[in-house]
């Protein structure tokens, strides 16, 4: 396995690489890290090119300063590795840029993996997440920010805090923190509003969302699924917005049936 650090003009991103054979390239979701998908990444690394990384901001890579598009760090990435095109499996707003770097460089995508998939340009709709929204933004620390963001994605509108497995929120927690102090929340990217493009996405698309997830991402996912054409949908049970850690037997089985499907 390679671990690395590519240099930006503006910064650095931390990535894994191992593995040979086709590439596939993890991008988590917002607040967390590149150890959302520590369970994945060996195992896609058996017969394909696996990486992983963190965005600017989040885990071992840069903290935000100014203006930077997240898609952008993603093409700098493929650029550094060598890797002429990918198959993108993202999860939230791993799913947000995955979305738009496919919008932006459509030849450089093999298939799309889109996992509770925020896009960019997407209206907020459901009660629960307004109303985090709005605590959110009157939180003062740290820990009462880190708080709202595990409320409105790894608990959900349908679950209490209780009713998540301990292990997964005290690991988010820590990230989450992490991400705050690192200013991955202070500076919106730069992004191209795709949810008005989705119907010029052409990449194999495969949708999975939790059952537990809000109302929005799975209006969000219901509109890939109109737009792009062949997408297919996977509706894991007993999950929430973090699929492939609250049912992950489930996520590798959908996963890999797609991925075997296009080799």
């Amino acid at each position: 396995m390679t671990a690395g650090r590519l240099i930006l003009d503006d910064g650095e991103l931390t990535y894994q690489r191992r593995g040979d054979g086709p590439p596939v390239v993890l991008l988590h979701a917002g607040g967390l890290s590149d150890a959302l998908w520590d369970r994945q990444f060996p195992l896609l690394a058996r017969d394909r090119i696996a990486v992983r990384y963190d965005a600017r901001g989040h885990g071992g890579s840069s903290p935000v300063t100014g203006p930077f598009s997240h898609h952008e760090d993603l093409e700098h990435l493929l650029d550094g590795l060598d890797l002429d095109r990918a198959t993108l499996v993202g999860l939230s707003l791993g799913a947000r840029t995955a979305v738009d770097f496919a919008l932006a460089h459509p030849d450089r995508v093999a298939d799309l993996v889109l996992v509770g998939p925020g896009v960019s340009g997407m209206e907020v709709e459901d009660p629960f997440t307004v109303d985090l929204i709005a605590r959110l933004r009157a939180s003062t620390t740290v820990d009462e920010v880190a708080e709202c963001l595990l409320r409105m994605w790894v608990d959900g509108p349908h679950r209490s805090p209780d009713e998540v497995d301990p292990a997964v929120r005290e690991l988010c927690r820590g990230l989450t923190a992490h991400a705050v102090a690192r200013g991955a929340f202070g500076t919106a990217p730069d992004e191209l509003h795709a949810v008005d493009r989705l119907h010029e996405l052409r990449a194999r698309t495969l949708v999975i969302v939790g059952d537990l997830d809000s109302s929005d991402i799975h209006g969000v996912a219901d509109r890939l699924c109109e737009s792009v054409p062949g997408a297919e949908k996977v509706v894991v049970a007993g999950a929430g917005h973090l699929v492939n850690l609250d049912r992950p037997d489930e996520f590798d089985r959908a996963l890999l049936r797609f991925l075997r499907a296009s080799r």
